[in-house]
């Protein structure tokens, strides 16, 4: 295959000897490297280059101006719409939001060399009539909406007239300038230009273009099939077609670079795969199999990234054997991590409030990969500074409660310092850091991170220019906006071998380059042509009056670029994605629609590609029970099986075996709002303070008055202990403080009613108990440990109490069936009251004791003591108490789920929970 520019090379090289007298003029700086390789190529001798511009470059040269950078052109603006009219005018924040889309139609007038004036008269006129401001008495919102499209004018011509002082432009005023300098710089200018590869013109770029065609020795060279051309109604072909009509150089001569190719046989797939992810898996399966079957194909091949967000997922997803790839397209700096880092800073900055910080927004900060990479320099851990946070409860964290947990001058304490809404101070404190992690041994090893350092370290020198000439970058909030909408227009450049590999690149990076392989992504309505998208004050019948491109244009650009890369090319892949989601792209692209429907073209394979999907069977989990394991449950045994971890095991077991053989807890976390076993510790220790001094007395109502004014300060010196620094003075928080004082104050209230007819004796409060046990088989000692919340005597008989803070109904401690103590988990706290009942028991084996085991639910404190029963039938009578003959039985149940735990050929399988 013969690439466009080699036909033109030869062509130019035929006609023109003398090519060091020059000046080639393309669309993009791309295509430049390959004119070089093939002017290389193409001469038997040593000659100078000749001169090769990309449009811009050339506009520029001859306009004689620099294009200024879209900070600048931003704050001019602003500039500009703040010295016009003393009508109110927005906040610099504010103005940020729209003013891209009033630069860009700036851009626009310029390029196409529109009368600002009649336009902006226009659309103040349209403003006017709009139904709402015809009101007699206007508002002063409505006067002052007003006088912005009144002033519209005004603000284009003072912004302009600021750039071309200082000899800077944006791209449309460069254009503008360079249609009325033109004839300054032919007659200083003699050399031969040559134009290729052009097709839509803006009017500023038609009319010099023509002008240098005119008066100057000069050729124009167009890349595309005569098979658009000739077709009236293919939008390949419309602007071609209308340069043919209108322009004077062109009317009645043959076209120059037409060559055709279109039609010949081609191998040609179209691709629907669902999602985007799921494309660029595709790519690398079809470069898969080109590797595999012609990887000579691979030295001429290009992979054209429809919705150019794909090429992080596509760089991962091209096989490691792939020889060589050269992005030829920028990375956004918004996608990279280190541009998430920066956002979240001057959030965290943004956030702080008289309180400090809030604990979710820093860990937030402290957990991002860059801070670990700076914290880890200055060698102090982020683990340890987390960990002190969440086990005091800090839910917000102030200045210096930081700063004493950092090593003093370290650079890290830059995250944290008092920026008081300064950006230009936070803006000095990113700089410090910048150069603080370049010197960093892990980031000096790579290469990518420092290219993104040193770009972000050129934006915020950039942006501190910009603070110190211009106030209106005043807090964090406008800095932030500011920073957002730089990141979207800036990239990374990547530096690689433009002629070597696999090229990656979006459509426009295409434009005069030819592949045999050609693989495009996401060719779908929205992305594959962009849709109807009007993002412009200038509305749309203006638009077309006035000569300005619209949507219409716009799709025939991409049209134009779609079909030109498949012009040459011998095999093609079109992907788009089958999904109807409407944000990115709902429906195949019409180009994909219109390509089907030639009748020209026979060679096109349609493809539906799905992923593989297996089901994925629940399978139970299920742990052996291992040589190691099993010493694990024998030191288990030993230490001792409490009550609850016995439940454990009946709820499931594998739970028993991470939680209470393993010792793997929930992770631990920042109590924003006390946690339910926070709020039971709490209950039990208080009701324990409050009640030690009447241990051994029987209760008496002046007893527990007494106790009953103490019931605030306990909880309050509980809630300190337990919840550390965490706040109670608002919220959730104050709210169970408060319920809590409740649960105790009824729990008190309840005992005085209660010892008006009945006769109550404390006997002991949170009692450790640990008794060993004797299991027929088990050879290694078992002990069962646990802790009583309350042991007391009422009416003569011994009372074994628990409290539960959670709902327990009087179901759950009645039985009809042993069996199910050790099998339904909805039985646990009748299990855990007989396991307690054991241990008194064996702690008093001579007394011949009969007891009672209940559990006070404070939730559900109206049912009274939840007492242990025993009962034949559902509504039969119910017998609470716990004999010798009753815990004999229980022990020997007991003793049979002990023998499973410690059996080595019974693994721990998982329950249904």
């Amino acid at each position: 295959m013969q690439s466009f520019i080699q036909d033109v090379v030869q062509d130019v090289l035929k006609h023109n000897s003398n090519i060091a007298n020059t000046i080639f003029i393309l669309p993009s700086k791309r295509a430049g490297v390959f004119l070089k390789k093939a002017l290389s190529k193409s001469l038997t001798k040593t000659i100078l280059a000749p001169e090769i511009y990309s449009i811009e470059d050339f506009i520029e040269k001859v306009s004689n101006l620099v294009t200024a950078n879209t900070t600048t052109q931003l704050f001019e603006l602003y500039n500009a719409y703040l010295s016009v009219g003393d009508y109110e005018k927005e906040s610099f924040d504010s103005f940020l939001k729209w003013g891209q889309i009033l630069l860009q139609d700036f851009n626009e007038v310029d390029r196409y060399l529109v009368d600002a004036t009649g336009l902006y008269q226009n659309v103040a006129a349209i403003q006017e009539v709009n139904h709402w401001s015809l009101n007699s008495d206007k508002s002063e919102m409505i006067e002052n909406y007003l006088h912005f499209w009144r002033h519209l004018e005004e603000i284009y011509t003072k912004f302009n007239n600021n750039l071309i002082q200082k000899g800077l432009g944006h791209q449309g005023l460069i254009y503008k300038t360079s249609v009325s300098q033109l004839s300054g710089y032919l007659e200083s200018n003699r050399k031969k230009h040559i134009f290729l590869g052009f097709n839509a013109l803006n009017t500023a770029e038609s009319i010099l273009i023509q002008t240098i065609l005119e008066k100057t020795d000069a050729a124009i060279y167009w890349d595309i099939d005569p098979y658009f051309l000739k077709d009236n109604i293919h939008d390949a072909g419309y602007f071609i077609r209308q340069y043919q009509k209108t322009w004077n150089v062109l009317k009645d001569k043959p076209l120059a670079g037409l060559t055709n190719y279109y039609n010949t046989d081609k191998h040609i797939e179209i691709i629907g795969v669902p999602k985007n992810v799921s494309q660029v898996n595709y790519v690398g399966d079809i470069l898969n199999h080109i590797q595999s079957n012609a990887p000579e194909t691979l030295q001429n091949s290009a992979i054209v990234l429809g919705n150019e967000e794909l090429l992080n997922p596509l760089l991962n997803s091209i096989p490691e054997h792939i020889p060589a790839t050269n992005i030829t397209m920028g990375q956004k700096l918004e996608s990279t991590t280190l541009a998430s880092f920066f956002i979240n800073l001057i959030e965290f900055h943004e956030q702080k409030t008289d309180r400090g910080w809030f604990y979710k927004h820093l860990l937030n900060l402290l957990t991002h990969s860059y801070t670990v990479i700076l914290f880890d320099a200055n060698e102090v851990s982020t683990n340890q500074l987390i960990s002190k946070i969440k086990l005091n409860n800090w839910t917000y964290i102030n200045h210096g409660q930081i700063n004493a947990l950092l090593p003093e001058h370290a650079t890290v304490s830059l995250l944290f310092e008092e920026i008081n809404n300064d950006p230009n101070k936070l803006i000095e404190n990113f700089l410090a850091l910048i150069t603080s992690m370049r010197s960093i041994e892990a980031v000096k090893q790579n290469s990518l991170l420092l290219e993104q350092l040193y770009k972000f370290y050129t934006l915020f020198n950039q942006l501190k220019d910009l603070c110190n000439n211009f106030t209106y970058i005043n807090n964090l909030k406008s800095l932030k906006h500011l920073f957002k909408q730089l990141l979207s227009s800036e990239t990374l450049d990547f530096q690689g071998n433009p002629i070597e590999g696999i090229q990656i690149m979006g459509m426009l990076e295409s434009r005069l380059l030819d592949f045999e392989t050609i693989i495009i992504t996401s060719v779908n309505e929205g992305v594959l042509p962009s849709g109807k998208s009007n993002n412009s004050f200038i509305p749309f019948d203006l638009k077309t009056k006035n000569g300005l491109p619209t949507y219409k244009e716009k799709d025939a650009v991409y049209t134009y670029h779609f079909y030109r890369l498949l012009q040459r090319a011998k095999n093609v892949y079109i992907l788009y994605n089958t999904e109807p989601d409407a944000l990115e792209g709902g429906e195949r692209s019409r180009l994909i629609t219109q390509l089907l429907t030639d009748d020209n073209r026979s060679d096109i394979k349609e493809v539906i590609a799905t992923p593989t999907i297996q089901p994925i069977a629940k399978e139970i989990e299920q742990i052996a029970k291992t040589t190691t394991l099993t010493q694990l449950i024998r030191e288990k045994a030993a230490k001792g099986f409490s009550p609850s971890s016995l439940s454990n095991y009946i709820r499931n077991p594998i739970d028993f075996y991470k939680q209470n053989l393993l010792n793997i807890n929930e992770v631990m976390q920042v109590e924003e709002t006390l946690a339910p076993n926070t709020f039971g510790t709490i209950v039990h220790d208080s009701l324990e303070e409050l009640y030690t001094p009447l241990i051994g007395t029987t209760l008496t109502k002046e007893s527990l008055n007494d106790i009953r004014k103490n019931v605030t300060t306990s909880v309050a010196r509980n809630f300190e202990k337990t919840y550390k620094e965490g706040n109670i003075s608002s919220g959730k928080n104050y709210i169970s403080f408060h319920v809590i004082l409740k649960y105790i104050q009824t729990f008190i209230d309840a005992e005085i009613a209660a010892i008006k007819d009945h006769s109550i004796k404390i006997i002991a409060l949170e009692q450790s108990l640990s008794v060993p046990l004797e299991i027929a088989g088990l050879d290694f000692p078992i002990t069962l440990k646990g802790k009583l919340d309350r042991v007391d005597e009422f009416d003569g008989v011994t009372r074994i109490i628990d409290y539960k803070t959670g709902k327990v109904e009087r179901r759950n401690v009645e039985l009809m069936d042993w069996e199910v103590l050790t099998e339904d988990y909805q039985f646990s706290k009748a299990f855990q009251l007989l396991c307690y009942g054991l241990m008194f028991f064996k702690m008093h084996p001579a007394d011949n004791l009969t007891i009672q085991a209940g559990i006070i639910s404070l939730k559900n404190f109206a049912d009274g003591t939840l007492l242990f029963a025993q009962k034949e039938t559902a509504r039969g009578p119910k017998n609470h108490l716990i004999t010798n003959e009753v815990i004999s039985d229980f022990e020997q149940l007991l003793g049979q789920l002990i023998t499973e735990i410690c059996n080595a050929d019974i693994p721990f399988t998982e329950k249904e929970v």
